[in-house]
């Protein structure tokens, strides 16, 4: 694993917690050579867990769609910042530079983003490590919706099973790194 998808917040949230994970879960890819992969904003969560990478020499990489560029606006101080068309390059952009995803605290992208990688791996599209970092339980109602699911017989366990959670950011990312995958793609999505 040498580079880390990170979705999170373009807001900071009402829980400081939020904030001090995101700077932590910066630091610690900085401090293990973990390269970041991200929305490319400079704002809330997400130009934390940025500025933290790059404060302790870290690699980022942003992408941003030219709509958000704007209105996210894009941190100017990447290693490397891509504009790209859309919402769906910006994915599939983030997605070929990175070899783990990593969910933090955030809004309707964020779960959109943490949706779609899901339901890559459940299609083995790739396979990925996923992680879910669950800052103070922010993510136990997606969770619980979760296990409503397979209990009512529509997701399979299975799938579930592709996620790492944990509120640790440490314990998180020591857990992707020795992930081995349960499902062997049945082909690497192009991501195109």
């Amino acid at each position: 694993m040498k580079s880390i998808c990170v979705y999170c917040g373009s807001a900071a949230g009402t829980d400081s917690r939020y904030a001090d994970a995101a700077r932590r879960v910066g630091t610690i890819l900085a401090d293990r050579g973990l390269g970041l992969v991200y929305g490319g904003g400079r704002v809330g969560l997400m130009g934390i867990v940025a500025d933290a990478v790059l404060g302790g020499g870290g690699q980022v990489v942003g992408v941003i769609p030219e709509a958000l560029a704007s209105r996210e606006v894009a941190h100017d101080g990447l290693t490397e910042l891509h504009v790209v068309a859309d919402m769906h390059h910006r994915k599939a952009l983030m997605a070929r530079r990175s070899d783990a995803f990593l969910t933090l605290p955030g809004g309707i992208g964020t779960f959109e983003e943490f949706f779609e990688t899901l339901s890559w791996a459940a299609l083995r599209l790739h396979h990925k490590p996923m992680g879910l970092l669950n800052v103070a339980g922010y993510f136990d109602p997606l969770i619980a919706m979760l296990d409503h699911g397979v209990a009512a017989g529509l997701v399979r366990r299975e799938f579930l099973d592709l996620l790492v959670v944990s509120d640790d950011p440490e314990a998180l990312v020591d857990a992707m790194a020795q992930r081995s995958p349960a499902h062997r793609p049945r082909q690497e999505i192009d991501f195109e």
